[in-house]
């Protein structure tokens, strides 16, 4: 198996590693996106160069530019990087070319469309920003782009190293994330430190600088906005309105909605649109926010806020989307007669519509079902449903799977989290 390295640590990431090796020679760039500090580097210039080794590729055969790199400057310039890689190829063997942070590179797309007219040239970049490297590369390539994208660890991967049991590698996990670096760090002063300059120093700088933002305290308020509400349902509206009447701050729609844009271009949040099961439609707004990674998001808050019900949540959420999920917040509403006979409308939320071509699933997350009255809560939304794909509850405790009387599978969080076939059961 291969590994991340992590100083005696190892963590498992052959999930990414195995989509670059199935990508191999497919005459497209590979683009492998993220967020900074999630591991993109480590996986193309150590798993990835490794496996190329030991598939006996030689190392002449490796192109390498590391552009954040002081060493590569001059390697910015779309001429000198090109000429770089063109010298290095002198025969009709394959190569490999691995460029790191490729949005420093000047006119990148035109340099990598003419590496794609090189016959025996294999292309992979990384890049930390999703509106340089998802969308432009893709429309610019007219299907010449593929995209990796990489997350934060998993659970399961932070569990392949972390020498407790599961139940205490949860609680590190829910407060801590999944950064990579997180495991090196060996107190709580440390980690939260860590986290906290990270957010400040990078994240926020880098979206700062990239989209010539001025007023940062509004970015700033929004970040904490968004933190305190995760799987809330909110749209530019909403928040708009809770800065003028929480914040005594006036900012308009067209501003926030230009802000949550970047925050999800950074990878820092993702959004989740709104899915009428019934009507078969999407409805655009509002939308649930989730982070990227939970411990940036606690870090936020200064640890405070630690709710074990909306943090698992956003957990289920990542792991969804990790597993290359479409992920929606689903809406049932119906008519029923109240005790007068008189008809109402009701409707009815299930947190997550999972799809995966023609593979479908209903999930709610429920950090605990103590009592009977507490299951039929989260079945409810369920019985609604007219169609026979899966239902499932995850909870925080759950002994073994089970189905329920009504065929609704129950699960642990830890059997939904450390079996990547969970879904399946």
């Amino acid at each position: 198996m291969q590994k991340y390295q992590i100083e005696n640590m190892e963590i498992k990431r052959d999930f990414y590693l195995q989509k670059l090796i199935s990508r191999k020679h497919n005459g497209m760039v590979k683009v492998v996106t993220g967020l900074r500090r999630c591991g993109k580097s480590y996986l193309l210039f150590n798993l990835f160069k490794k496996h190329l080794l030991e598939s006996g590729v030689d190392s002449d055969h490796i192109i390498e530019i590391q552009f954040d790199d002081f060493s590569y400057k001059k390697y910015r310039q779309a001429e000198e990087a090109y000429k770089f890689v063109k010298e290095k190829i002198t025969d009709s063997q394959m190569y490999y070319i691995l460029l790191d942070e490729v949005q420093l590179l000047e006119s990148f797309e035109d340099v990598l469309n003419g590496f794609l007219h090189i016959q025996n040239a294999d292309t992979y970049v990384t890049g930390s920003n999703a509106k340089f490297l998802s969308k432009d590369i893709i429309t610019e390539f007219r299907g010449r782009g593929d995209e990796v994208h990489i997350n934060p660890l998993s659970f399961s991967e932070f569990m392949s190293v972390y020498p407790g049991k599961k139940e205490d590698g949860w609680n590190e996990y829910v407060i801590y994330g999944g950064l990579p670096a997180i495991v090196q760090k060996q107190t709580a002063e440390e980690k939260s430190a860590y986290l906290k300059n990270i957010f400040e120093e990078t994240y926020f700088s880098d979206i700062i600088e990239r989209n010539k933002v001025r007023n940062t305290e509004e970015l700033q308020e929004l970040v904490n906005i968004l933190s305190s509400s995760i799987g809330s349902l909110t749209n530019p509206k909403k928040l708009a309105d809770t800065f003028l009447s929480v914040k005594k701050s006036k900012i308009s729609q067209e501003t926030i909605k230009n802000y949550l844009e970047y925050l999800c271009d950074s990878f820092l949040i993702s959004g989740s649109f709104r899915y009428d099961i019934k009507g078969k439609k999407y409805i655009e707004t509002p939308l649930k926010y989730y982070f990227s990674d939970i411990g940036l998001r606690n870090a936020r808050l200064n640890f405070r806020q630690l709710e074990e019900t909306l943090t698992m949540e956003n957990i289920i959420f990542n792991e969804l989307k990790k597993r290359d999920y479409n992920v929606d917040v689903g809406v049932v509403q119906i008519s029923e007669k109240n005790s007068e006979g008189s008809c109402s409308r009701i409707q009815y939320e299930i947190d997550f519509v999972v799809n995966q071509g023609y593979k479908r699933y209903y999930i709610q997350s429920a950090f605990a079902m103590p009592d009977r009255e507490k299951v039929l809560q989260e079945e409810r939304p369920f019985l609604k449903i007219q169609d026979s794909f899966k239902k499932i509850i995850i909870q925080k405790d759950c002994a073994m799977p089970y189905y329920t009387e009504e065929g609704i599978l129950v699960m642990g969080i830890f059997d939904f989290l450390l079996n990547e076939n969970s879904l399946e059961i």
